[in-house]
This record gives structure tokens, C-alpha cells and sequence, in this order.
């Protein structure tokens, strides 16, 4: 017997669950850019999100990936890619980070953890998902965001 229905009628069967973050709003998320934007030593940061159109039989599903942050100690010429704050990200070269040692994060090491944090808080926030359905419904699917004090540019990314 089921003991699970849809609208009242009674399911049964293999039912693989779902697994979603659980979406945030806009509002949430807002502290979190303006802890970044009201920062004098943070000119621009940014990220990619799109939806993969193969992924190796996996479902093709929207994420944010690649989170950067630029501060006025890394010029205008250095790479994004070398600027990426994030959980598996290596040590941002201004602001420093954490490695990973033995599967585990290691310990903070660098000059200004505070404001790792925060770049790290949004990264984070990002990259699980927590708002990508604002971010989706803001900038579009296949998209390179780049947030400065003065405006959002998107450009659309050509991926794999």
C-alpha cells in the first residue's frame, strides 16, 4: 500500500527524491554584495553561471561557478581565474586563503582574513545554489557577470 499520493491519488513505485538547495531570496542576498561594494579596495568581482549542455550523463542543471574578486592590490591586467575566492579555490593573491591538506581545509593564511571572509561568504552563497534562481531570473542562463560599484555587465559565455 502507498503512503504517498499526488492530489489525493495514491502513488506507488520506485520514487528517487529530489535534491535541491533550498532557494533564498533577493534580500538575502544583498548584504552579501554590499559587504563587497562598499569596500574602497574592491574594484570588481564576479562569476559564470549557465547550464552545462552535456554533462557526462549527469543532468544538465544551472549552477554559478568560478566566483573572482579583484582588490586594488591586484591590478587591472591579472586573469580573473587567478582571483577566485571559494571553497576549492587556491589562495587569492591579495587577499590569501586556505589550501586543502589530507581532504580538509586547511588553515587561513594571508594578510586580510576579514575580508576574505566576506568575498568567501558570497562566494559560497553562490556556488551551492542558495540563489540561483534570483541570479537566473536576473542575468540570464549562459552568462559572465561582473559587478562593480557603477553598474552589472553580463556577456554571454560560450562554454563546452
Amino acid at each position: 500500500m502507498s503512503h504517498i499520493s499526488f492530489l489525493g491519488i495514491p502513488v506507488e513505485g520506485d520514487i528517487t527524491p529530489a535534491r535541491r538547495v533550498t532557494q533564498r531570496p533577493l534580500e538575502e542576498l544583498r548584504p552579501l554584495l554590499r559587504a563587497l561594494l562598499d569596500d574602497d579596495v574592491v574594484t570588481e568581482f564576479g562569476w559564470r553561471q549557465y547550464s552545462p549542455y552535456f554533462n557526462d550523463g549527469d543532468t544538465c542543471d544551472f549552477s554559478v561557478e568560478g566566483f573572482w574578486m579583484r582588490t586594488t592590490g591586484d591590478g587591472p591586467r591579472v586573469d580573473p581565474k587567478d582571483l577566485r575566492v571559494g571553497k576549492y579555490a587556491e589562495p587569492h593573491p591579495s587577499l590569501g586563503g586556505s589550501r586543502w591538506v589530507s581532504g580538509r581545509r586547511g588553515p587561513y593564511q594571508g594578510r586580510d582574513e576579514a575580508r576574505h571572509q566576506r568575498a568567501y561568504a558570497l562566494a559560497v552563497a553562490l556556488e551551492e545554489g542558495y540563489f540561483d534562481n534570483v541570479l537566473l531570473d536576473a542575468f540570464g542562463d549562459h552568462a559572465e557577470v561582473t559587478v562593480r560599484r557603477e553598474g552589472i555587465q553580463v556577456r554571454y559565455y560560450v562554454h563546452e
